[in-house]
């Protein structure tokens, strides 16, 4: 990149966001303001492709050494469909990229990996649903500003993919910036019960739609309650064969390990499950002990995730009825070189606590456990009431609709990670200078995905890279 690092974070280890206390908000509010003069807002949409910018490809295979090899070539069936997809699959490419872009380097829990498409709706344990992120695989304490440049570039990106033009889709990216710096602002003056206990709502969120699809929206959320998670899973993913109930093979996205029935390897999940165990809350502990394991097996899911060691668990209560735990492999998150390694020991620990401290509300489930040959797991449940946001079908109204809210919780989510909001509230001030510099960053970034999707499609065509590709995810 040709830009100046203005101020670079230091990779030390990564300590929890700033959260020294007392300091009056009027004085944050200030230091923030103060701050524009070292690093103007208009810095933050710089982008420009340098000559020494590290090949995104090598990133890439970087990142394949550790994953299961017989699923990489799908992981790149995925990413080749589309810039968009691409996108979803190369955080650590942006990661690289931004390290070396202008940024103010105020530190929020950041969620790493922060596109459009890991927000969503889901049930709280209380059996509502809300509107909020919902992938922390990168979570880490890092600059906010990451966090938002991922995701406005994110919706030109989907905009292209939708066939609408560049000036609809900087138009939902200006509109997802202004939603964070106005909603940042109202967060900074709240009181700190009243921040944690904030949401948003799926009334809220179907409120906030374009009027023609509300009715569409309130009945997929109450079939989505009514169905619940693994009572909707199960017939797709189980049967019973000769009365024992089993996860079915559905190669090369669901299928057995080879070994998986040996009495020593049964034996290896079972403690791994009891460890899991332990890092529950103690009436959780009660109520997981009401089911019983019957199946494990490896299930391929999304795109930068496929080829890291991703299973459900089937487990059934006396009277049969299913939960399934959907138990993901951390790695270190691809923040880690430039934000500082975290503070915890264990990555399926590092994902668990980024997700609840910025979460609303979290699964019953999380938890984290070692398995075998010393991988680091988190646990949660499997598509508890998830609604995924269905991106094929919007429309521009809709993408700005969309933008809105996600612009809203990421602020929420970062108000409540730290005590800085007002300092960052101060930086983005009352005007749209910081909007239109995301706007302006959101399609040059998105130039640069096409050109790096265009490079994988070339190392393809070479034949340096392997591609499976495979109808859905």
């Amino acid at each position: 990149m040709a830009t100046e690092t203005l101020s670079p974070p230091v990779p030390e280890p990564a300590i929890a966001p700033e959260t020294s206390p007392l300091v009056p908000p009027d004085v944050r509010t200030g230091e923030g303001k103060a701050l524009r003069n070292r690093i103007p807002r208009e810095k933050l949409g710089w982008w420009k492709h340098d000559a020494h910018r590290k090949d995104p490809i090598a990133i890439l295979r970087e990142t394949d050494r550790e994953r299961i090899p017989q699923l990489v070539p799908i992981r790149y069936g995925r990413m080749l469909q589309s810039p968009f997809a691409f996108y979803r699959g190369s955080a650590a490419v942006m990661a690289e990229d931004l390290s070396h872009a202008p940024t103010t380097n105020l530190r929020v829990q950041a969620c790493g990996d922060c596109h459009l498409a890991n927000f969503g709706g889901f049930a709280t344990p209380e059996r509502n649903v809300i509107f909020d992120i919902n992938d922390f695989d990168e979570t880490l304490p890092a600059p906010w500003d990451w966090d938002v440049r991922r995701l406005v570039a994110s919706f030109v990106l989907a905009a292209r993919s939708r066939d609408l033009t560049d000036k609809q889709g900087r138009r939902a990216a200006v509109a997802c910036a202004r939603s964070y710096r106005e909603n940042m602002q109202e967060f900074s003056k709240l009181d700190p019960l009243r921040l944690w206990y904030s949401r948003m709502s799926s009334e809220d969120f179907v409120e906030s739609l374009p009027s023609d699809r509300r009715k569409y929206a309130r009945k997929g959320i109450k079939k989505a309650l009514a169905r619940g998670g693994s009572e909707l899973a199960y017939p797709k993913l189980a049967d019973a064969v000769g009365g024992q109930i089993h996860i079915k093979d559905q190669p090369p996205l669901i299928f057995h390990p080879a070994g998986t029935w040996t009495h020593e390897s049964w034996k290896s999940v079972e403690a791994i499950l009891r460890g899991y165990r332990e890092t529950l809350t103690e009436e959780r502990r009660a109520l997981l002990d009401r089911y019983r394991l019957v199946d494990v097996a490896i299930k391929t899911v999304g795109i930068g995730s496929v080829g890291t060691w991703c299973s459900i668990a089937l487990l059934m209560s006396e009277r049969n009825s299913p939960l399934f735990l959907q138990v993901k492999e951390a790695k270190a998150s691809v923040l880690e070189p430039f934000a500082g390694k975290s503070i915890y020991p264990h990555h399926g620990q590092r994902v668990v606590m980024g997700q609840r401290l910025m979460q609303p509300a979290s699964d019953l489930f999380l938890g984290w456990m070692t398995g075998s040959a010393g991988r680091h797991l988190y646990f949660r449940q499997l598509r508890d009431a998830k609604i995924k946001p269905q991106i094929e079908t919007f429309d521009t109204e809709m993408l700005d609709t969309y933008a809105d809210a996600c612009g809203l919780v990421l602020a929420r989510a970062h108000a409540k990670s730290s005590t800085i909001s007002p300092t960052i509230s101060g930086y983005l001030g009352s005007n749209d200078e910081f909007d239109e510099a995301m706007g302006d960053f959101a399609v040059a970034y998105a130039d640069q995905a096409e050109k790096d999707h265009a490079a994988l499609k070339a190392a393809v065509h070479k034949g340096t890279i392997v591609v499976q590709e495979e109808g859905g995810e």
